[in-house]
């Protein structure tokens, strides 16, 4: 079985954001980068689908030379082989120019692969988008939100998360499928394993290489402004008794949050 994985460089989901002085992106200096979360499922899952039934897994990622440590954090893990196709534009948040490249790169590897794994989003974006448009450019099956997968011979059945239950999917391969929280718990990686992956070339393409114009890569999406969130307010404690409590409540649902 030959697994191709795509993952993303991200900022620390503990790192203190802050904005450029233009207000159109992230301020990068001094933040610390890795893979987003939820891609460590989709790399995790890779690894014990070839571990139970032989194959390959390569992990690909789209983004600056600095996504590298990404690749290598993935080899590391006990991915076979990594894949950089360096786009050095700043994030534009638009999923189909993303997808766009990534088609063109699976679509020169046709035959090659039989399972495309994704994170359900990645925590720098939270589109959640690329997965099904990759899929919709390749006319694959598809199944997001994965919480358990089995793969069989030509097909594979999934359970996805929905509001409050969960769905089961069954599907023919090649397919993707993109990773939700639950799915298994991804590996540490070992020092050995990290020392092979700082030895391991890591080929870097170009959408250009890849048979993509200006125009094709384009983004279609303009960012006008970035903001931080409001600070929350502090919350009011309430240490009336009940009956005075309660009408301070109501009070404040109906004259302050008017929601009654």
């Amino acid at each position: 079985m030959n697994i191709f994985v795509f993952i993303k460089r991200v900022p620390d989901t503990e790192s203190r954001i802050r904005i450029r002085d233009d207000g159109r992106a992230v301020a990068e200096d001094g933040l610390n980068f890795i893979l987003s979360p939820y891609d460590e499922y989709a790399v995790e899952e890779a690894l014990r689908l070839k571990e139970a039934k032989g194959g390959t897994v390569t992990a690909v990622a789209l983004g600056p030379e600095t996504a590298l440590v990404v690749l290598r954090k993935s080899l590391a893990m006990g991915a076979d082989e990594a894949v950089l196709i360096k786009d050095e534009a700043a994030e534009s948040y638009d999923g189909l120019r993303t997808a766009t490249i990534l088609a063109a790169y699976l679509k020169a590897k046709a035959g090659s692969f039989d399972l495309l794994l994704f994170g359900k989003q990645a925590v720098g974006s939270d589109n959640a988008q690329v997965p099904s448009m990759v899929a919709g450019l390749l006319g694959l099956p598809q199944v997001n939100v994965v919480t358990k997968l089995e793969i069989g011979d030509g097909a594979g059945t999934a359970l996805r998360e929905i509001e409050g239950s969960r769905e089961k999917v069954v599907f023919s391969l090649p397919a993707v499928v993109s990773a939700q929280k639950g799915l298994n718990e991804p590996r540490y990686e070992t020092l050995r394993g990290i020392m092979a992956a700082k030895k391991k070339a890591i080929p870097v393409l170009t959408p250009a290489e890849l048979g993509l114009s200006a125009e094709d890569t384009a983004s279609r999406v303009e960012v006008v402004r970035i903001e931080i969130p409001p600070a929350r307010k502090a919350g009011t404690l309430v240490t009336e008794p009940a009956a005075e409590a309660a009408r301070r409540i109501v009070a404040f649902l109906r004259n302050d949050a008017k929601v009654i």
